[in-house]
């Protein structure tokens, strides 16, 4: 059970996202947005520290810090800006989504063959096939 917990949270979480990015006002700046956005996150982040353990790791933990985490924190103003400007063109909060995250996932399955090496058995191919079909079908206008 508690290996779909990380899962339904995922779920649960970004289905809020995308009904809160869906409604932020029209005429407000997105940066503006994002630069609210990103203060509420941090006030969370930092209002949490109390309630996570270890002290002394969490300090030792900023120092132990790689490109990866900034480069995280990029990719999701990009990821944000991008969404917030697909809603605001006219995209549905029915497609979106789902069509960024299969088109995201195609390309994670070729990184991840390629770059890490994974294995990809018979079946995870014919469902690949069948996103990739969803993916067109679902895209059009």
């Amino acid at each position: 059970m508690l290996f779909y917990v990380p899962i339904v949270l995922t779920a649960l979480a970004t289905t809020l996202y995308h009904v809160a990015q869906k409604s932020i006002v029209p005429g407000v700046h997105p940066m503006v947005s994002l630069v609210v956005t990103y203060a509420t996150s941090l006030v969370a982040c930092l209002a949490a520290i109390p309630f996570a353990p270890g002290g002394a790791v969490f300090i030792r933990s900023l120092k132990e810090l790689n490109w990866a985490t900034y480069v995280v924190g990029l990719s999701i103003v990009g990821v944000e800006l991008a969404i917030l400007l697909a809603y605001r063109a006219g995209w549905r909060i029915s497609l979106a989504s789902v069509i960024a995250n299969v088109t995201t996932a195609l390309l994670l399955v070729l990184i991840g063959v390629l770059g890490y090496r994974e294995h990809l058995a018979a079946r995870h191919v014919v469902g690949l096939l069948m996103c990739l079909g969803g993916l067109v079908l679902a895209a059009r206008p």
